[in-house]
Order: C-alpha cells, then structure tokens, then sequence
C-alpha cells in the first residue's frame, strides 16, 4: 500500500479545448538514424537472400551430373543383370 499511495499521478498534457498535445519530433539526427539502420538492415536482408540463391544455383549443376551419373550407373547394373541372366537361360534342371 505505501507504493501505491506515493506513487507520481499520470501527468496528461491537454490543450485548453480538450485535445491532448502532439508530442514532440525527434531530432533530425535520431530520425536519420533510423532510416539508416532500417536501410542496412533490409540491404543486409537481401545480401542474404542473393547469398542463398548464389549458392543454389552454384550447387544445381553439380547435383544434375550427380543424378546423371546415378542414373548411368543403374542403367549399367541392370545392363549387367539381363546380360548375365540371358546367358543362364538355357540351362535345364537335373
């Protein structure tokens, strides 16, 4: 209760007619700071982005001759598998 009962009152700041008082603007420094960093933060936003898609499409050609080697590979072992089941075709059972 004693914080309650020594505690400031709110101060409102009002016009005589009733409207509240538009506050103060800040310094022109402190608002071209902030510009400022709003603009390097969204450069740095899309340095990132084009980072990420530099290293995609960097990567893309080496996972399609990865795929392409993969899918020469299979054609081969299946190559290999037919060819060496259709020299074992014509042997009979005893």
């Amino acid at each position: 209760m004693y914080a309650m009962s020594h505690r400031v009152p709110p101060e409102l700041d009002m016009l005589p007619d009733g409207r509240f008082r538009t506050p103060p603007r800040p310094p022109v420094a402190t608002r071209v700071f902030i510009w400022a960093v709003l603009v390097a933060a969204v450069s740095a936003g899309l340095v990132g982005a084009f980072l990420a898609l530099w290293v995609a499409l960097t990567l893309l050609p080496i996972a399609i001759i990865a795929a392409l080697v993969a899918w020469l590979a299979l054609r081969f072992q299946i190559w290999r598998a037919r060819s060496s089941v259709s020299g074992q075709r014509n042997i009979r059972p005893r």
